[in-house]
């Protein structure tokens, strides 16, 4: 319990004991409610004081004065069990770190990235439980509606990452460098980094290159500024790369990773590569991989959260998994309230004020 939250319910993991609390009995059936008897081992317990009949009814728990041990607390803050329920972090409320990806790839923990341009999907992201939350240069495709990640500026990049760090407070929140400001000098690269880090409140920007970057990124963390490389299919060399094509020269692809790497960052992401390459350049670095198209055998994946719930207008890359069809749902919500509004059938009485 905390003296601060005075009154606040509070779940608990329970060690439930009918011999020990023979005054305790489960409710019928039909008075339990079936969304929040799973997991079994969950109980309601009040802070600091012991839970009314109230409370236990309107939880839907009666299991006052059972023997319990603290387990993670929830805070409901007077929202429904369920909604305290889905909204509550799945790990620890501290900040995650570049020391924290460090100790899930040494136990084999597989990390999770996801993209967020502003707050609604930033909030959302963290709620989820990610990793990580990446403030792509993708925006100028996802957002901006432009053909490429080239358009991408470094106020933009600075606009949008400053709202998702704001909507974000456990997950690790990561800032893409534009084009093409890493191939500027390594001055001008930590001058910009620093920018982001300031003005955006993220942990970590992300930048893309070969070994020829490697003096950068070197430059860059020397500065303090924890860098997160990113090599194989780089869009911001889309046309040198002849488009989005899978990257197969392994010998290139091994010295661009290990460069990273050596050079300082902290994770690399491996982009459409082969998932042979992508496992040896992740047994051959010392730092976490961070795959997207690469395979399964990468300390972690990042998808674009469009592509992911399927908000994106255009066809997604063989290498996305629809996990949602939100384009359909929203698009069916709409013209539903618009058919309503024609019908004069919104608003009705109870969307009328007065």
């Amino acid at each position: 319990t905390h003296d601060n939250h005075v009154g606040n319910v509070v779940l608990y993991q329970l060690s439930y004991t009918r011999r020990s609390h023979p005054q305790v009995r489960k409710p019928p059936p039909e008075q339990r409610n079936s969304s929040l008897r799973k997991p079994r081992d969950y109980r309601l317990a009040q802070c600091r004081r012991k839970v009314t009949p109230w409370a236990a009814r309107d939880f839907g728990a009666a299991w006052a004065g059972t023997s319990w041990r603290p387990f993670r607390p929830v805070y409901t803050r007077g929202k429904p069990l369920a909604e305290a329920l889905m909204t509550t972090q799945p790990s620890t409320s501290r900040r995650v770190t570049v020391l924290d990806l460090a100790a899930a790839r040494e136990r084999a923990r597989p990390l999770s990235m996801v993209t967020a341009y502003d707050w609604p999907t930033g909030r959302l992201a963290d709620d989820a439980g990610v990793d990580c939350v990446l403030v792509g240069d993708s925006v100028a495709m996802v957002v901006a509606g432009r053909s490429s990640t080239i358009p991408a500026t470094l106020e933009q990049m600075i606009y949008h990452g400053e709202i998702v760090s704001r909507a974000v407070s456990r997950a690790m929140v990561v800032v893409d460098l534009p084009f093409p400001l890493q191939h500027l000098g390594v001055r001008t690269a930590v001058e910009a980094c620093a920018r982001i880090l300031k003005e955006t409140g993220c942990q970590a920007v992300k930048l893309e290159g070969t070994a020829g970057q490697a003096d950068v990124i070197a430059g860059i963390v020397a500065a303090g500024i924890p860098v997160m490389g990113h090599v194989g299919l780089r869009p911001q060399a889309v046309h040198q790369l002849g488009g989005y094509r899978m990257q197969r020269d392994e010998d290139r692809l091994m010295v661009d990773a290990r460069a990273a790497a050596d050079a300082g960052a902290f994770a690399v992401v491996l982009e459409c590569i082969p998932r042979a390459v992508a496992s040896a350049i992740t047994k051959a670095l010392h730092v976490p991989t961070i795959g997207i198209g690469a395979g399964p055998d990468c300390d972690g994946q990042v998808l674009v959260m469009h592509d992911l719930v399927g908000l994106s207008p255009d066809r997604v890359p063989k290498f996305v998994r629809g996990y949602a069809d939100a384009k359909a749902t929203i698009a069916d919500a709409l013209a539903r309230w618009r058919i309503d509004v024609e019908r004069r059938a919104f608003p009705g009485p109870n969307e009328t004020l007065g």
